[in-house]
C-alpha cells in the first residue's frame, strides 16, 4: 500500500476508507461552525488537509451519494482534481439542488477522495482517425432500441 504525506490542520479525522472495498476517503468539513446552504448556492469548504502526491498520481474529489440523496447537496467542478505539484489546502465546493435550507456542520462527511494514477501523453497530430463501428456517433447514439 502506498504511503502519501498528509497534513491536518483542523479537528477532523484523516479520511480513511470505511469498508474494504471502498475507493474513495470520506472528507470532512473543517469549519468552526455550522453553515446554512440556501437552495441553488455554492459554498467552498474547507477541509483542513493538504498532501503530497508522487508524479504522475491525482486525487479526485467527488460527491457523497448518501448526502445527494438525502440532502440534495453535491459538488460541483467534479471530479475536481487535485494535482501532484499543489500543496495547498483541499477545499470542496458544495452546492445545494434541492429547494430547502441545508446546514453543513463542523465534523459533517462532506466528499469523497479517490487517489488515482494517471499516464502523460504526447500528441500525435493527424489527419484521419481509425474507423470504428460507433464512429462518430455520440449523446445517446448507443441507447437500447425498442
Amino acid at each position: 500500500m502506498m504511503q502519501i504525506r498528509i497534513v491536518n490542520q483542523g479537528k477532523c479525522p484523516l479520511p480513511s476508507y470505511q469498508t474494504d472495498g471502498s475507493a474513495g476517503m470520506d472528507l470532512y468539513a473543517s469549519i468552526d461552525q455550522a453553515c446554512s446552504l440556501q437552495p441553488m448556492q455554492r459554498m467552498l469548504i474547507p477541509t483542513g488537509l493538504k498532501i503530497e502526491l508522487p508524479k504522475g498520481y491525482e486525487a479526485q474529489i467527488r460527491p457523497r451519494s448518501g448526502l445527494a440523496i438525502k440532502q440534495g447537496i453535491t459538488c460541483l467542478n467534479t471530479p475536481g482534481t487535485i494535482d501532484s505539484d499543489y500543496r495547498g489546502e483541499i477545499q470542496v465546493i458544495l452546492i445545494n439542488l434541492s429547494d430547502q435550507t441545508q446546514i453543513i456542520q463542523p465534523g459533517d462527511r462532506i466528499a469523497q477522495m479517490v487517489i488515482a494514477q494517471y499516464e502523460k501523453i504526447n500528441w500525435l497530430q493527424s489527419e484521419t482517425l481509425s474507423e470504428t463501428e460507433r464512429g462518430a456517433g455520440g449523446f445517446g447514439s448507443t441507447g437500447s432500441q425498442l
